[in-house]
């Protein structure tokens, strides 16, 4: 279907290319010292580890020096989109005068990403053949909406806009979810979803079945997932840090992301939807 071939092609501009970027990430976002980073940077601050090429001077070794946290973030192709297209390949070192609106406009841009990602890969849901149009509606309306000029783009409410994806995103999760319940064997058991932004933090999770539950913006910082059973849960905006994912089961799981999985640890036992890898650091 014309969808699909759509559906594709968008996703592919949906990858990070660092190689097209102006290093936005390294100079737009604050960091401070803790387990994540060895250092502090405030906002707007270029990181004292991006090159003049814009390259990380130390990406082989970002793990190793203290800068986990940088393996684990992921611009959905934001960076090299207001590089590249919204800026027409003018950098802020050439321009300074551009440099805060710019840093500004890629925050603005990440988020509209994010947000085209979910969508497309909700597009291939099964049990979601109604709700095909709005959602490609959707995908159409946030593209446009990523080709606004930067005054534009500083002027647009996201919150208003992620608010009517996230109730899309939501129907096509439960959607989903229930068609896939009902073909389980055996049957998910009929438990209570924990609720967006559950606090799971450290919890032990060994072995559970959690198939099918939304675990939508859950914190599971550390928790003991070994095992454990997550297929076709909903795992948007799960906080996997450090979280143990070893042995798990994560084939059909929705809107999983690999900075997600960067995130967590986990080994070569863990099976992984359709398109992600297993991070370097797992075992």
């Amino acid at each position: 279907m014309l969808w699909r071939y759509f559906a594709l092609i968008q996703h592919q501009e949906l990858h990070s290319d660092c190689m097209s970027c102006f290093g936005l990430c390294c100079a737009a976002l604050p960091f401070a010292a803790s387990s994540d980073f060895a250092i502090d940077k405030n906002a707007g601050q270029p990181c004292p580890n991006l090159r003049a090429d814009f390259r990380c001077g130390i990406h082989t070794g970002l793990r190793e020096r203290g800068f986990r946290g940088c393996t684990v973030y992921d611009c959905f192709g934001a960076g090299q989109k207001v590089s590249r297209l919204t800026y027409n390949g003018r950098d802020w070192r050439q321009a300074p005068e551009t440099a805060g609106q710019m840093f500004e406009v890629f925050l603005v841009m990440r988020q509209l990403h994010e947000l085209l990602w979910y969508l497309l890969e909700a597009l291939s849901f099964p049990g979601t053949e109604e709700l095909q149009e709005p959602l490609m509606r959707m995908v159409e309306q946030t593209q446009e909406l990523t080709f606004l000029r930067p005054e534009q783009l500083l002027q647009l409410e996201v919150h208003v806009h992620r608010a009517e994806v996230n109730e899309l995103l939501l129907r096509a999760s439960e959607q989903t979810r229930e068609a896939r319940r009902a073909q389980l064997r055996p049957a998910p058991k009929r438990q209570k979803n924990y609720g967006r932004g559950a606090d799971l933090i450290g919890a032990k999770l060994r072995g559970a079945d959690l198939r099918c539950l939304s675990l939508r913006g859950a914190y599971l910082i550390a928790a003991d997932l070994s095992g454990a059973d997550l297929r076709h849960a909903d795992l948007i905006g799960a906080d996997f840090r450090d979280t143990n994912l070893s042995g798990a089961d994560l084939r059909g799981s929705l809107f999983l992301t690999q900075a997600q999985l960067q995130a967590a640890k986990g080994n070569s036992a863990t099976r992984l939807p359709e398109g992600l890898t297993h991070p370097e650091h797992w075992l």
